[in-house]
């Protein structure tokens, strides 16, 4: 099975976690017409980690890594899921019961569904049990 549809470019971007950061990212996005689509903070010993999915990711990293960020790429999935109590569960549990690990996630609501989004440790394997399991994966071109 060819898995590469479900596949959604991520940029994590690294930076000092100081005021103005997030502003400078965002502004560069805006200043680059690149839309967030979705987008996570993470902390760590004085350092911020912005995950996001943008709808022009290759013109987003060229922009902040030109502007002196530490840029990276990383493939997540992106589960439709039921909005409504135990909809994550049932995600969880198809991928706990394939031992497949939710290295971290965020989500977000709005849309006849909520949308959970996925960095695993198996990418390939993940997408097939969901599919398997009846589940509803996005596309890169549908998530956008």
């Amino acid at each position: 099975m060819d898995t590469t549809q479900y596949t959604i470019k991520q940029i994590s971007v690294f930076s000092e976690n100081k005021p103005g950061r997030l502003a400078a990212i965002a502004g560069a996005l805006q200043a680059e017409k690149i839309n967030i689509l979705a987008f996570s903070i993470a902390e760590a010993n004085g350092f911020g980690v912005v995950r996001a999915l943008v709808d022009k990711p290759e013109a987003a990293y060229e922009k902040l890594n030109a502007m002196g960020f530490m840029v990276s790429f990383t493939d997540v999935i992106a589960v439709k899921m039921r909005d409504v109590p135990g909809g994550l569960f049932e995600m969880a549990s198809i991928l706990s019961e394939a031992e497949i690990n939710i290295e971290y996630s965020y989500a977000y609501s709005g849309r006849e569904a909520a949308v959970l989004i996925l960095r695993v440790d198996r990418v390939d394997a993940a997408v097939e049990q969901i599919l398997a399991r009846g589940g509803t994966l996005l596309s890169a071109d549908e998530f956008s």
